[in-house]
């Protein structure tokens, strides 16, 4: 018999007697769901990266129980956990060994990002617990949430910073040092449930706001983990995307709601901190995809240059070359009222000129494009970005909007172009992460698939600066 292996019995002897002891159920959840050890947490861990992250928060002093179907991974994973010098077993014989009465779950012990997130829109009393160490909470976070590292949820003295009246959700990178933490969190008697796919799969939540005047209806789509910006622009039944990001069918799913059908997509320009869904949503609709000329993609595409028009409906996006961001950004008009600005100018800032390591030249155009050609719309104009920065509140329509009017009163823009372009260049910030692969990915020189969009945009927006 192997020194890490646990009999049915024994393991029954162990929770009876509730010795301490960390159950890890590492099936797939739906297995989980439909019969389970009483006690065991779900922890999924399908990459040997995933592995090492959640060992290197477990408690090396607490027995260690894994669980699968028939022991083989179990085992597997017991045996490499022990070489790190885990007190890691696993069950014999799997979870088909066991012959007490296993616990059928028809409530879920994890909650969607969609699901959270319409929970927090409802002001609903939620407890943010994220579970990841410090220095990861402190680059990027769920407004609200409090930072609790999961190796401190097994001591004690923590217990009473959780409030017991509301309803606590446990947070971490991926989904499953938040799982085990429900797990300890349990042994304390505070019930909790846990965020499917952790911060990864925040960052792919989508919220819709429209905004309708007299013949024009704006739809703006947030991706709110990561501040990113898309609008669906309609008239008469007919509709334009700018700047889609991932999922893409879900844009299908807002311009129904409105009654839209969209056959044009566009990209204002390369974006390097999110992976594009433009060329995808093209290919979902059946859309014509509109790309700037200036900015050499290598996908076929209708080629935007400046002073062109787009028709959709009864109307015309106008489109205006606004270098600074990027050297072939695109903006658009819309009746010389709406103006989308895509990473030109934001609500509270304007885009960054230094993630093509250009940085003086590109401000130079920056301040040009600013002066020359934003700030001449009129300034009841409305400025929809294609980002809005952390701390960033949206109108009372809900919406991340600002006007011309607005726009002129940002002290970057105050300066002459020689302050404006030293200025901007000795402000720095951390690059957008997996910038330069996010980079190639929309330029279309490198696939990537839908499963690694989530980790690829692991991070907080960084497109932006501001005084």
């Amino acid at each position: 018999m192997s020194p890490l292996e646990i009999s049915p019995e024994e393991l029954a002897r162990i929770i009876e007697t509730k010795a301490p002891v960390l159950v890890l159920d590492i099936r797939s959840k739906q297995q989980y769901l439909e019969g389970h050890i009483k006690g065991a947490a779900n922890a999924v861990c399908d990459s040997m990266q995933q592995k090492q992250v959640i060992m290197s928060k477990l408690p090396p002093h607490m027995k260690i129980i894994l669980v699968d179907e028939d022991e083989t991974i179990a085992k597997e994973n017991a045996t490499m956990m022990a070489r790190f010098g885990f007190d890691a077993h696993y069950l014999k014989g799997g979870i088909k060994s066991w012959t007490s009465e296993l616990v059928k779950s028809s409530q879920d012990t994890t909650i969607s990002g969609d699901s959270l997130w319409d929970s927090l829109k409802k002001n609903e009393d939620v407890f943010l617990l994220d579970v990841r160490e410090p220095s990861e909470f402190s680059e990027f976070k769920i407004p609200g949430a409090v930072n609790i590292p999961l190796s401190q949820l097994f001591s004690s003295g923590y217990e009473s910073s959780i409030p017991k009246d509301k309803k606590v959700v446990t947070v971490c990178s991926h989904g499953n040092r938040s799982m085990v933490a429900t797990f300890a969190l349990a042994q304390k008697g505070i019930e909790a449930t846990s965020l499917v796919g952790g911060m990864a799969m925040w960052n792919q939540v989508l919220n819709a706001t429209s905004l309708k005047e007299g013949d024009v209806t704006i739809i703006q789509v947030e991706k709110v983990g990561k501040g990113c910006l898309s609008h669906i622009v309609g008239s008469n039944g007919e509709a334009v995307v700018i700047d889609p990001t991932h999922p893409a069918s879900k844009y299908v799913e807002f311009a129904q709601k409105e009654g839209l059908r969209i056959t044009k997509v566009i990209d204002t320009h390369q974006h390097a901190d999110h992976v594009s869904a433009a060329k995808d949503l093209s290919h979902l609709v059946g859309a014509k995809l509109y790309l700037s000329k200036l900015e050499e993609y290598r996908m076929e595409s209708e080629q935007v240059e400046d002073g062109m028009t787009i028709s959709f409906g009864s109307k015309h996006l106008r489109a205006i070359h606004t270098p600074g961001h990027t050297q072939g950004s695109m903006s658009f008009s819309l009746d010389d009222m709406y103006i989308f600005s895509g990473d030109t100018l934001f609500v509270e800032g304007i885009g960054r000129p230094d993630l093509r390591d250009k940085a003086e030249e590109f401000a130079a155009n920056l301040y040009e494009t600013l002066h020359s050609k934003i700030l001449k719309f009129p300034d009841s104009a409305k400025v929809f970005p294609t980002h809005h920065g952390e701390g960033v509140k949206p109108t009372s329509e809900g919406l991340f909007v600002t006007t011309i009017k607005d726009a002129k009163k940002l002290p970057l823009l105050d300066l002459d172009k020689a302050a404006f372009v030293s200025k901007v260049v000795s402000i720095t910030t951390p690059r957008p992460m997996n910038y330069s692969m996010i980079i190639k990915i929309n330029k279309g020189t490198i696939p990537v698939s839908q499963a690694q969009i989530p980790d690829l945009e692991m991070g907080p927006n960084r497109c932006s600066i501001r005084m």
